[in-house]
């Protein structure tokens, strides 16, 4: 068990956390501050962020009436504190543990999680819709709190929300965590918007003086005051003019670290009206010198030892298989410094895509473009129309958001942009928000967009390398899983790849295996065992979703009158599907079964439980097989 201070051990609620004085508050965040530290330190996750915010956390939680009073919380990294104050504490142990609690805020979990998050920049409409609706039926004791970091701000939603925000009269208040970080430090015009904040402080002082004297005169001093606010906001300070522009009352920049400055502070805004935006400044990681000292790392660290700060990885004793992040961003330097056409492009995941090592390397070739998927994306496009060639990494599960720019921006204009999906499949402990599980069936229904993924990192090289050799083939995607590969000797001379063709991997004549991606590597780990059954199984690497190779599916189906299809995504519209159409169409009757993701959202879990789960790790798929060749492929 983790160890809990006099305080904090007493807390199950925020009901708890109000009978303290406020005089306690600086305590019970150091205690918190603490159990957070001891509990990275044992089981992992995420770090730095919450850390980051504890005193935003309790001072939330001691002035508002949660959950009554609204709160959301941008993406959710930072949340852990919430959790544990809101009656999570005893069980947090199975925070991102299969059938745990959930690593982000989650409506079916509490009543205190108002909004479930996971993506970006959400947190600002989403409360304004919750502002809107207690207006409309009448709530306006209500209050709508939303804490967004300045990484999240970044992101186009976030200033749609602000824009709506600033026309409704709805109480609203939006709590900027300005530390400078989502996961890598953030980058343009907004970062040095927000710092030429944090060192003009002169405007709000003024004001803040000014109202006090005016008050002493009566209210109608005061009123006549607000009337001369923005020509003294002119003269004094232009750098609240964005958010005050957009009608928000601006507060700030306070320390986000004074807990008691925050509460107070916090209880006057609650008299306000309309919508408000607090600016705390903050340092992600705060409290543990490690953290603050290399925040990117210390986001997710793993385990750790408290006292050195070493991380805690596990022995191995031979030469492991690289990453396919990294396999990629050592790939894309190779290849640009043959092809001066070729650039990066990521939105704010330079260290989650590897792009890093290109930024490193090749600073002007490479491009963060914060947390902005869509722009990515057409950003992408607009390289491509001058005869640059775009390697766009994005995150399967954030490829959904800029889906549309994808079709119009890029597929319609049959534009050469080469998508590079990371994270494809169950990814694991992040649960439903970050699986990569619809790509195969959103990118294959898109005219002139080719879809490929490779069964191993030799195979992520050859395909990123032969998306480069074909000239005018338009966008294509490459679809690739979380962690470790299979190949330890992998950075190989190159070889192009036919496009559309698969490969068959091994012949059979009891049952075909048609499998995409790196799952396929199941099918030769469970191979031996099936031999010595004495069943004679066919492998087949079907290589592209899109085209597909239509002469390879000729063959099995001529071949085979029992086929297994295996997929790390979704059944609904995925690659099996494609091939029962292809069946289909082509007057086929093989006994067909499908392996991959179910019709629901898959939580949070390790891999490996998760495939078991869906049906298909490799006992499960051992199962399948030896029924399917038993004839008792519908019983299954």
């Amino acid at each position: 068990m983790i160890r809990q201070g006099e305080l904090l051990r007493n807390i199950y609620s925020p009901k708890d956390l109000k009978k303290l004085n406020r005089d306690g508050l600086p305590q019970l965040c150091q205690e918190l501050r603490d159990y957070l530290i001891e509990y990275g330190s044992k089981y992992g996750g995420h770090f730095g962020a919450s850390l980051g915010v504890v005193e935003i956390t309790a001072a939330i939680h001691y002035v508002f009436n949660t959950p009554y009073d609204q709160l959301v919380w941008d993406v959710g990294h930072q949340a852990y504190g919430h959790k544990i104050l809101t009656g999570r504490k005893d069980v947090f142990h199975t925070n991102r543990k299969y059938k745990g609690l959930s690593g982000f805020p989650k409506r079916s979990e509490s009543e205190y999680d108002t909004f479930g998050v996971g993506h970006s920049s959400t947190s600002i409409s989403a409360t304004l819709g919750m502002a809107v609706a207690s207006r409309n039926k009448g709530e306006h004791d209500k209050q709508h709190i939303a804490v967004i970091g300045d990484g999240a701000m970044t992101a186009g939603l976030a200033f749609e929300g602000l824009n709506h925000a600033g026309s409704e009269n709805a109480n609203l208040l939006v709590v900027l965590n300005d530390n400078c970080m989502s996961i890598d430090p953030n980058v343009g015009a907004l970062k040095k918007y927000l710092t030429e904040i944090t060192t003009t402080q002169y405007y709000n002082r003024f004001r803040d003086e000014l109202w006090n004297l005016l008050g002493k005169f009566g209210s109608g001093a005061q009123t006549m005051g607000s009337k001369m606010e923005s020509a003294v906001k002119a003269v004094v300070s232009k750098s609240s003019n964005l958010f005050e522009a957009l009608n928000f009352r601006y507060f700030g920049p306070i320390d986000g670290h004074d807990v008691i400055a925050l509460a107070k502070l916090m209880e006057d805004l609650k008299e306000i009206p309309g919508p408000k935006l607090l600016h705390c400044v903050t340092v992600k990681g705060k409290g543990y010198a490690p953290a603050e000292k290399d925040q990117t790392i210390w986001h997710a660290p793993g385990q750790f030892d408290i006292e050195s700060g070493e991380r805690i990885k596990a022995p191995s004793s031979t030469p492991e298989p690289p990453k396919y992040q990294d396999v990629f961003g050592k790939t894309i330097i190779e290849l640009a410094k043959k092809n001066k056409d070729i650039v990066g492009i990521t939105p704010a995941m330079p260290s989650g895509s590897s792009l890093k090592f290109m930024m490193e390397e090749m600073p002007d070739r490479a491009y963060d473009v914060g947390i902005a998927e869509q722009h990515a994306v057409t950003f992408s496009a607009g390289l491509a129309t001058q005869g640059q060639l775009p390697y766009c990494n994005i995150y399967s599960t954030f490829m959904q958001r800029a889906y549309d720019q994808v079709v119009h921006d890029v597929a319609t204009q049959n534009l050469h942009v080469v998508f590079c999906l990371d994270r494809g499949g169950l990814v694991g402990d992040d649960g439903p928000t970050h699986h990569g599980t619809l790509d195969y069936a959103y990118m294959r229904c898109v005219p002139n967009l080719t879809v490929m993924a490779p069964m191993n990192e030799v195979e992520l090289r050859n395909m990123m390398y032969s998306a480069q050799l074909k000239k005018n083939a338009g966008p294509i995607s490459i679809r690739y899983p979380r962690g470790q590969g299979v190949t330890v000797e992998w950075e190989k001379p190159f070889e192009e790849i036919e496009f559309g063709k698969g490969r068959m991997l091994k012949e059979g004549k009891d049952i075909a295996v048609i499998s995409i991606g790196h799952v396929g590597n199941y099918i030769t780990e469970i191979l031996p065992s099936l031999e010595k059954e004495g069943i004679d199984v066919a492998h087949y690497d079907l290589r592209f979703v899109k085209p597909l190779d239509e002469v390879l599916l000729h063959d099995i189906f001529k071949r085979h009158l029992k086929v297994l299809t295996l997929e790390n995504g979704c059944l609904q519209g995925g690659v099996g599907s494609a091939i029962i159409e292809f069946m289909t169409d082509n007057g086929y009757s093989s006994k067909v079964k499908r392996l991959g993701i179910p019709d629901n959202f898959i939580e949070h879990g390790k891999p490996i439980e998760l495939h078991k789960e869906c049906g298909y790790d490799p006992e499960s798929i051992k199962v399948v097989v030896k029924a399917m060749v038993s004839q008792k492929e519908f019983a299954i």
